[in-house]
């Protein structure tokens, strides 16, 4: 599979970091720290990959993109 770059989510709860790929419903990962839930979700991601692909499903591809916007 050639390279790809999804968006990812990452929310920092109370004692916890979440991260969601919206472009792949039900890849989600959790850790202690934001450096932990980033190594964690790109395991998730290539190991959903495999699984997609492995059952013969199409992968989606990249559609989301993500902007910060400053409020006051």
């Amino acid at each position: 599979m050639n390279s790809q770059t999804y968006a990812v989510l990452i929310e920092q709860g109370p004692t916890s970091f979440g991260a969601t790929v919206p472009d792949l419903p039900g890849c989600f990962a959790v850790g202690r720290t934001r450096e932990e839930v980033e190594r964690l979700i790109q395991e998730a991601i290539e190991e959903h990959i495999a699984v997609l692909e492995a059952d013969g499903v199409n992968v989606p591809a990249p559609r989301m993109t993500v902007a910060t916007v400053s409020v006051r």
